[in-house]
């Protein structure tokens, strides 16, 4: 294999050693399949991503998405951590718009002078619905606990969730997943990763709470995920969670794993379509030569 530079990056956090960890490798055409996910696998952060070439394809870059067991065709903060580096050490600053083609298509990420970098997802689809009582199990509450105004539903921009609202911080903090349970739900369902939010936060600037789970994966939790917080962002604005039909708010997510993170949400229904964007920072840690 030849020398393979690398970074590692802190997304969705304002200060270094927390958000969600990333290692981002460039130059990778012609690394075959298996070393790209062995190399994943070695690294074992949720995701770790491959940018094929420093050139530019259709207007994008080519990057590929590997969680520790499988390549996925969409993650949210591979999406904006990836695109850090095209910004930062590929193209140094001269655009402030970078495209990734990713196996879902083109995703735009827009980067702003306050320092923080926007990705717009694709349309989101809302799939099967599930009775809470099923969800209740798996994380392990009382089904009192679960928001009955508001559907547990199958929600994707291009990596499908469980969207399952909690009444309070309390609850979502006590999650623990039945693993067994899990399984057996995921056997049947396109959805593999279960996304659980409140309108409560552990911080009082912001707005609502997340914790995202993903052992289909191989991450049993994740300290901040774009793709699943997409899908919430429209699902918030399709079920008028907060009674309108577009949100700007911040979410919480990390805060039980000691890796605290920030997203923001923006996405607003305009007739049938609901536009989406994910906002948050980067930065930094580390970087070398995979030998």
């Amino acid at each position: 294999m030849k020398n393979l530079p690398f970074y590692i990056l802190d997304v969705f956090t304002e200060k270094k050693y927390a958000g969600n960890q990333l290692a981002v490798f460039r130059n990778a055409a012609g690394i075959p399949n298996e070393q790209m996910q062995s190399i994943a696998r070695e690294i074992n952060f949720s995701e770790t991503t491959f940018i094929l070439s420093d050139e530019k394809n259709n207007a994008g870059y080519d990057v590929r998405i590997f969680t520790p067991k499988e390549e996925v065709p969409f993650a949210g903060h591979p999406t904006l951590g990836t695109a850090h580096i095209i910004h930062s050490k590929i193209i140094q600053g001269m655009s402030n718009d970078v495209i990734l083609n990713l196996k879902v298509g083109q995703i735009p990420v827009t980067f702003t002078q306050d320092g923080y970098c926007w990705m717009k997802q694709i349309q989101p689809t809302f799939g099967q619905r599930h009775q809470p009582e099923i969800l209740a199990n798996i994380l392990r509450l009382d089904v009192s606990e679960i928001d009955d105004r508001f559907p547990i539903q199958e929600v994707s921009t291009g990596l499908p969730f469980f969207i399952v609202p909690l009444k309070t911080l309390a609850s979502l903090k006590k999650v623990k997943i039945d693993k067994e349970r899990y399984f057996d739900l995921i056997k049947d369902t396109q959805a593999k990763g279960i996304l659980a939010f409140c309108p409560e936060a552990h911080e009082p600037q912001n707005n609502i709470s997340v914790r995202v789970f993903v052992d289909y994966y191989g991450v049993p939790e994740d300290p901040a995920t774009g793709s699943g917080n997409g899908c919430l962002a429209g699902y918030l604005v399709k079920y008028r969670y907060f009674g309108i039909d577009r949100i700007n708010i911040r979410g919480e997510q990390g805060f039980e794993i000691g890796r605290p993170s920030l997203l923001l949400l923006k996405a607003e229904q305009i007739n049938a379509m609901i536009n989406i964007s994910v906002g948050g920072k980067c930065i930094i840690v580390a970087q070398g030569d995979f030998i």
